[in-house]
């Protein structure tokens, strides 16, 4: 079988497409044929060994996949060969098959495309598990999401309009804007990409202040960091929740002189952790995501589709923040 695979530490360009044998399914293990593989900031990182997790080398990066399980371990209950499922795996997803624990699969609801399967878990996944249970996001709210035009942003859009907030978009250009209003946006805010002097930031921080509205915002959802963390963090309410979602601007250095004053609570959402500390409330949470998606509630948005030999493009392309929603590799 096909693989993309990292043997040395290094950017997209150092990928190979290489040859290799296909998997075998131990107990409690299935093997999927991958059809889809989405697209994530942390693929980028694991192969520069920059992540939390660092396989051994050569491995394949992609943490999300969608495909049809071709065979079963010893002990695998509740599925069959020839089952639609997606899963979270963390690595190994840009190859044609991968061997995946049964407990980390779900089938793939009626009507969904392999490629929107495989763009569910880790954004949505991540938003549902910030916005819940670290952001107590309750109706009526308003919700800050820097990088809002993102396969993570628009998640978070999608499921704080599905939970009764009011959103405020951030995002570099007004063509992610219209994007996010496309999404449920009620405000759009349009931040600079290049270097902020202290000027430029404090100016940031009215423009989100004014979108917001004079109670600030109740959760602010920073996917972005950097030089934007420090002004959203001034348009935070009373007792509000800052959420550190991932980092690609580089990471904050906050004046925590302003969670005094605002009361307000800096939270990490680290979801992979999560899904392996409470798996029971990992699986809870993506039904709750299977019955919003079949209310119409959420939708991903795969903007564009790259086959298995241009995976490294993919990741290259979303690295440079050009993506809007989804990027996916695709086997066929």
């Amino acid at each position: 079988m096909k693989a993309i695979r990292t043997h040395a530490t290094g950017g997209p360009e150092t990928l190979t497409l290489d040859e290799i044998d296909a998997p075998v399914p131990g107990a409690g293990e299935v093997l999927v044929a991958v059809k889809a593989c989405a697209i994530n900031y942390p693929d980028g990182l694991i192969i520069r060994d920059m992540y939390q997790f660092k396989p051994q080398r050569p491995f394949s990066p992609g943490g999300e996949i969608s495909g049809v399980i071709e065979a079963l371990g010893d002990g695998v209950e509740g599925y069959a060969v020839g089952d639609r499922v997606l899963a979270g795996i963390g690595n190994g997803g840009l190859a044609e098959k991968v061997v995946v624990p049964a407990g980390r699969m779900f089938k793939v609801p009626d009507g969904v495309s392999f490629e929107k399967a495989a763009s569910l878990l880790m954004t949505y996944g991540t938003t549902i598990h910030g916005l819940k249970d670290r952001g107590h996001i309750k109706a009526g709210d308003t919700v800050l999401i820097l990088g809002a035009a993102g396969g993570v942003g628009l998640s978070a859009i999608e499921l704080a309009k599905a939970f009764g907030a009011r959103v405020v978009a951030a995002v570099s250009s007004e063509a992610k804007g219209e994007v996010a209003r496309n999404a449920g946006a009620d405000e759009v805010v349009i931040y600079p990409r290049e270097a902020m002097d202290k000027d430029a930031s404090k100016a940031l921080a009215e423009a989100f202040k004014k979108a917001c509205g004079p109670e600030g915002a109740n959760i602010v959802y920073d996917i972005v960091g950097g030089q934007y963390s420090e002004p959203a963090l001034r348009a935070i309410a009373w007792e509000g929740r800052f959420l550190v979602v991932g980092f690609p601007a580089g990471i904050a250095k906050m004046p925590l002189n302003l969670t005094l004053l605002k009361s307000c609570d800096i939270c990490g959402v680290f979801w992979g952790a999560f899904t392996a500390r409470d798996p029971e409330g990992f699986h809870a949470q993506v039904n709750e995501l299977f019955d919003l998606m079949k209310a119409g509630k959420i939708d991903p948005l795969v903007s564009e589709t790259f086959p298995l030999a241009r995976a490294g493009d993919a990741i290259a392309k979303l690295e440079a923040r050009e993506a809007v929603g989804k990027l996916v590799v695709t086997m066929d």
